[in-house]
């Protein structure tokens, strides 16, 4: 029979070393945006750079399967941005344009999430866990709809996207992991002015918080979009790797 059981203190360790590293890219954003509040469009491509660097050396540690997820939420992330920031202007970077450490920022983002969502301490709470997220963002939607000065619509919907990805996804506590992270993001971001939501969608038909309530919805997307291409591109990388036969 197998032994499946991990070698004392593996697990704790494995588990320190994903708190360390979702500890990392939760410093790492107030740092970043408090950066770009203060300078110069140019000075924006050297916090992309240092960001790449940090998602780069975070990776390193990880399987080739995780590192697959992130490539595709940067590409599917980075598509939105493109198209719902650049081109309709639902948000806008405060010098324009998509800001450098936008995509990469991405990666980290979702890698925190996963780190939050695998270590033990959010799956021996697993129900609390998930209680307080669902709780915490359908609180601060229905304050978003009711009591905000301005009404959130596109929040409200989000959040709808979150419960849905909670109750019937694949990774819940990513679901959970995603709703910290990125309304941490959010709050400071637009805090800080690095962006600011436009009051409607390009419809003018859906009002839109600053920043939106339930943003973590929206990685519940990008973590399907990871599921459903990343083991397709793993397949296609060891198949590169294999010798070629005579």
């Amino acid at each position: 029979m197998a032994v499946t059981s991990a070698l004392p203190g593996t697990a704790s360790r494995t588990d320190r070393r994903e708190l360390v590293a979702s500890a990392a890219v939760l410093t790492w954003v107030p740092l970043v945006l408090g950066i770009d509040s203060r300078v110069s469009a140019g000075s924006q491509v050297i916090l992309g750079v240092a960001t790449w660097l940090l998602l780069i050396m975070l990776l390193r540690r990880e399987s080739g399967l995780t590192r697959a997820q992130v490539v595709v939420v940067v590409l599917f992330a980075t598509a939105v941005e493109y198209t719902f920031s650049a081109w309709l202007g639902v948000y806008r970077y405060r010098h324009g344009g998509v800001a450098a450490y936008v995509p990469p920022g991405h990666g980290l983002v979702y890698l925190c999430a996963l780190d939050l969502g695998r270590s033990t301490l959010f799956r021996a709470h697993r129900r609390a866990v998930l209680a307080a997220a669902l709780t915490g963002c359908g609180g601060y939607a229905a304050w978003g709809l009711l009591l905000a000065d301005r009404t959130d619509v596109l929040g409200a919907f989000w959040f709808g996207c979150l419960a849905a990805f909670c109750w019937k996804g694949k990774q819940p506590l990513v679901y959970a992991g995603a709703f910290v992270v990125v309304t941490y993001l959010e709050l400071l971001g637009t805090r800080l002015g690095c962006w600011t939501w436009s009051l409607h969608d390009p419809t003018g038909w859906i009002p839109i918080g600053n920043p939106p309530s339930g943003a973590a919805g929206g990685y519940g997307w990008f973590d399907a979009a990871a599921l459903a291409f990343a083991p397709a591109l793993v397949a296609r990388w060891e198949r590169r790797r294999e010798p070629v036969s005579e």
